[in-house]
């Protein structure tokens, strides 16, 4: 059994937090750092340099790279031979959300109740995922979510009938829909199966892959490819000018499902799809 002090958490969510909002994950910066000669057309060439010069801006400026810091999305695996000490688990990550977005002069955009609309001006309580896994480790994972690209996030209850231009078609028109609200280029997160909750949740941490790690199963590494295609296929381009470059990655998570159902769920992540790790 190992213990480890909830200020432990508390500090390594805390600088997380300030890390993944002012530097993007090194595949993506450079996947489009190199978008500007995948992409045909000259107005999204020039918006790709305005999105180079803003990455070098927030890193020599210790900004963020967006205005929307997001809403702290956490995921987080706990060894089960780790004991917590000197405080609860949830306190611990909440306390290290407001301290790096107050600390590190980050938006706070959560409200307490979703109709009554109240800042709680600390950017908390974070959404929190937690997985058991065995070892005496935790790792965490801090993605910040703008909700540009959120907002324009889908679900769709598909039965086993449906093909598989069914599921490429059903990515591709939530992206259509989308248009140039998520800012794009962007990347597109897909969970396929489970229920109705974690189709979400898959959708949601496949944002969290490395851009330049596909599936690896065979079938979906073809399937986000297909995928990829489709999308960059609409035109869309980027920050919505036109263009041939309208997504950077997909990337699909799977799960085991019922024998009646095909969920698929589709999560939007701007050219600011933002996630940093550690492990204690």
């Amino acid at each position: 059994m190992r213990e480890i002090d909830a200020s432990q958490i508390t500090k390594a969510v805390r600088d997380l937090c300030i890390q993944a909002n002012s530097v993007l994950p090194e595949s993506l910066e450079q996947c489009i750092r190199c978008g500007a000669a995948k992409e045909q057309s000259d107005a999204g060439k020039a918006v790709f340099a305005d999105l180079c010069a803003n990455l070098d801006a927030a890193r020599e400026n210790s900004l963020p790279i967006c205005q929307d810091t997001g809403m702290a999305v956490i995921f987080m695996q706990l060894g089960q031979d780790v004991h917590i000490t000197g405080g609860g688990l949830r306190e611990a990550v909440n306390a290290g959300v407001a301290a790096g977005y107050l600390e590190g002069y980050l938006r706070c955009s959560v409200v307490g109740d979703p109709l009554e609309r109240v800042n709680t001006t600390n950017n908390t309580p974070a959404v929190l995922h937690i997985d058991i896994v065995s070892g005496e480790n935790i790792r965490i994972d801090v993605c910040p979510k703008g909700f540009g690209s959120e907002n324009m996030s889908a679900l769709k209850m598909l039965t086993p009938a449906a093909s598989e231009a069914d599921i490429i078609g059903f990515v591709t028109d939530t992206i259509a829909k989308a248009g140039s609200n998520p800012c794009p280029p962007i990347v597109v997160g897909v969970g396929i199966g489970g229920d109705f909750e974690q189709c979400a949740f898959l959708a949601k941490k496949a944002l969290c892959r490395d851009i330049s790690v596909r599936n690896p199963k065979p079938l979906y590494a073809e399937l986000e490819a297909k995928m990829l295609e489709s999308v960059n296929r609409l035109g869309i381009g980027p920050q919505g000018f036109g263009g041939s470059v309208t997504a950077l990655a997909v990337n699909i998570e799977q799960a085991p499902t019922h024998i009646a159902g095909l969920p698929v769920a589709v999560n939007v992540g701007c050219h600011v799809t933002r996630h940093a790790s550690t492990v204690l």
